[in-house]
């Protein structure tokens, strides 16, 4: 049984996700880095950005590109390992379409942050 894309499915997905995220090895660190202890309100805003994204709920403000591009250290594998997980994470949780969407979406965010990081879209 696929869950359905609204608010409490997306919120279900990032406090997972993020889980994941915490414990891995690649990610982690610069995830924690970033974060130090404020996770809460990150996956808060993780929630409303994707409720934004594939809602249009219009409830996330802020600048994703400038924020990402502040961070140091960030390499073509910590995308991978990212999408990734967020591919694990989608797949089976969503019908095919919402999950494709959900992914398309994904994607889409990692080229434009991985033009800025490299110049170039390193991962696919």
């Amino acid at each position: 049984m696929y869950s359905e894309l609204n608010r409490d499915s997306i919120a279900a997905l990032v406090a997972d996700f993020y889980g994941d995220i915490r414990r891995d090895s690649v990610l982690a660190p610069v995830f924690d880095g970033a974060i130090g202890d404020n996770w809460e309100p990150h996956l808060a805003r993780m929630v409303d950005f994707w409720c934004s994204v594939m809602l249009k709920s219009a409830e996330f403000k802020g600048n994703v590109y400038g924020k990402h591009m502040q961070l140091q250290g960030v390499e073509a594998e910590h995308f991978r390992r990212w999408l990734g997980l967020f591919e694990s994470h989608v797949t089976g949780r969503f019908a095919p379409a919402d999950a494709d969407a959900l992914l398309a979406a994904a994607r889409r965010i990692a080229a434009s942050l991985q033009y800025g990081f490299f110049g170039r879209v390193e991962v696919a």
